[in-house]
């Protein structure tokens, strides 16, 4: 590795430590400067966009060299981009502004686990209320574990209900799944998810962009979120109150113009409520399962679905005559064929000759008093 790349990577792991995650300040000039400048400018107490108050002083205190040798030791590895495993897509992150004064591509991503990141392009993610219901959690697990089957890595933030619901239905289908999380990635969090957080940093990945050790907080949610929308080329909201923060999560997926796909609910529930918002305005397909996501992830005519349809039945291949002549044929009562004529509209000969092929086909039968509907006919 050259100097030059193990200079940007020790100024990016400082940087890292400086402000809160997606503090636009700081991503902006780093893309505008890099980080190896604005790291400089900072040491050396030059003022940049009125950061020097709130985070110079702290960068003497700082050892990047020693945090990602104490990474390594726990298999944790940062990621910057120009890395081979860089995930390029976070790129678009600079272009598509700020949501609750958080945006810009990430700074480096902290990554646990096996899975390399730019090799899970073709992905979706999968959020939704953290309070979830019965019914969304197995609709969440169903479109996750049809997508993973299918190939695509299913990303989701490993909260409870919705994501964890996305999670399980991945790992099911033995697919891959990335965990985003607002804290290190050698932090258990929620403490109840251990179990599936260890099994990802074994075999699949987990990621942050904070440094190891740190603490999650409600701001750091919301800007979890925006690298959640990036990393994939569509996001599905399943189940979603009016104040949910998955709806920023597709927010963030409008901005940058990805796939934004919502799953409807009862009418009545209140957690599809922000789903139907999303829905009703145009700004998320509805979707009910993984194949309905493929067809909005792929190329025009991959995964193209049939539309559905009722099983035909024997009588719909009738001739339209024989069909009419069919619905006057009485069930209980015999009737004549004038008077089966009379209530199909038909000719008393056309009549005749379409009872006479009904009789053939079972549609039909000749009883003591007239006609009657057949076994065919009665199906």
């Amino acid at each position: 590795m050259s100097h030059d790349r193990d200079d940007e990577r020790l100024a990016r792991v400082a940087l890292c430590r400086l402000t809160e995650p997606g503090d636009p300040r700081l991503t902006g000039l780093v893309s505008q400067l890099g980080a190896v400048r604005v790291h400089d400018h900072l040491a050396n107490e030059r003022d940049l966009d009125g950061m020097l108050s709130d985070v110079a002083s702290r960068l003497a205190g700082l050892e990047p060299q020693r945090e990602l040798e104490q990474a390594t030791r726990l298999g944790i590895r940062f990621v910057m981009p120009g890395d081979d495993e860089w995930p390029v897509q976070l790129g678009d992150l600079d272009h598509c502004g700020h949501v609750q004064e958080r945006g810009g591509a990430p700074v480096g991503l902290w990554v646990k686990g096996p899975l390399r990141l730019d090799q899970q392009q073709d992905s979706v993610a999968v959020v939704g209320a953290r309070s979830a219901t019965t019914y969304g959690s197995d609709v969440a697990s169903a479109i996750a574990a049809e997508v993973a089957a299918a190939g695509l890595c299913v990303v989701s933030g490993a909260a409870f209900g919705i994501d964890i619901a996305a999670h399980r239905g991945a790992l099911a289908a033995r697919g891959s799944t990335i965990a985003v999380l607002a804290c290190g990635v050698d932090r258990v969090y929620p403490a109840a998810h251990r179990q599936l957080l260890e099994h990802l940093a074994r075999h699949g990945a987990v990621v942050s962009e904070l440094a190891p050790g740190s603490a999650p907080t409600r701001h750091r949610f919301l800007a979890r979120n925006r690298v959640i929308a990036a990393l994939a080329r569509g996001t599905v909201v399943v189940e979603a109150a009016v104040r949910s923060g998955a709806l920023n999560t597709a927010n963030w997926t409008d901005r940058l113009s990805r796939r934004l796909m919502g799953v409807p609910g009862p009418v009545t529930s209140a957690p599809s409520a922000g789903v139907h918002q999303l829905i009703r305005t145009g700004a998320a397909s509805l979707v009910t399962c993984g194949a309905e996501v493929l067809e909005q992830l792929g190329a025009a005519g991959d995964h193209a679905l049939a539309e559905p349809r009722a099983a035909p039945r024997v009588r719909d291949q009738l001739r339209r005559r024989d069909a009419q002549v069919l619905d006057a044929v009485p069930v209980s009562s015999p009737a004549q064929a004038d008077s089966i004529a009379r209530a199909a509209g038909v000719g008393l000969v056309d009549t005749q000759a379409a009872l006479g092929r009904l009789e053939r086909g079972g549609f039909a039968v000749q009883a003591v008093g007239g006609w009657l509907l057949g076994p065919t006919g009665r199906t």
